[in-house]
């Protein structure tokens, strides 16, 4: 059906062939009339009464919230774990801590990332050392006094990658 140069002609658009006229806004036709301006395709711009106008608070789940404040969720009381977190219950936390938390960050059990930011080593290398349980903040010193071939190990591979990453970053500021 392809006729001469700017005549109409099939196209293949999204597995289905379609009929593209110059003379019908094809490719080579007319461009589509502009929007006016401040309009958009947003459907909440088009129908206001689908936004509500207050905001309800942002909650999370007792997991998300326990992984912002650093502590290991099955080491928390039952009431924080059984329902959700909201951030202004979050902030209030962070900012003035009940006695629970602020005995889990001095004691622990801590979650991997912590005992892994402790010992000075990446979550990856805990995990070819065997660590899956989480520790105590005793465990984690008696790891720093006493370190096994394993985390010797891991921090030499941390000093290498944190080096490499000085590297770069000294050589993308150079470029900059």
């Amino acid at each position: 059906m392809p006729e001469g140069r700017f005549g109409p002609r099939l196209v293949r658009h999204r597995s289905a062939l379609v009929l593209h006229s110059p003379t019908l806004g094809g490719p080579r036709g007319r461009a589509p009339a502009p929007r006016p301006r401040g309009t958009c395709r947003s459907a909440a711009s088009n129908y206001p009464d689908l936004m509500s106008p207050q905001q309800s608070a942002q909650s999370m789940k007792p997991a998300t919230a326990a992984k912002k404040l650093g502590v290991y969720l099955p080491a928390t009381p039952e009431e924080f774990r059984a329902d959700t977190v909201t951030r202004a219950e979050l902030d209030e936390l962070e900012k003035h801590p009940p006695q629970w938390l602020s005995d889990l960050r001095r004691n622990g059990p801590h979650p991997r990332p912590v005992v892994a930011g402790r010992l000075g080593i990446s979550i990856s290398g805990l995990a070819r050392g065997g660590v899956t349980e989480p520790l105590t903040t005793e465990q984690i010193n008696e790891l720093r006094e006493d370190p096994p071939e394993w985390l010797v190990r891991e921090r030499e591979t941390q000093a290498k990658v944190r080096a490499e990453e000085d590297r770069v970053a000294a050589e993308r500021a150079k470029k900059a």
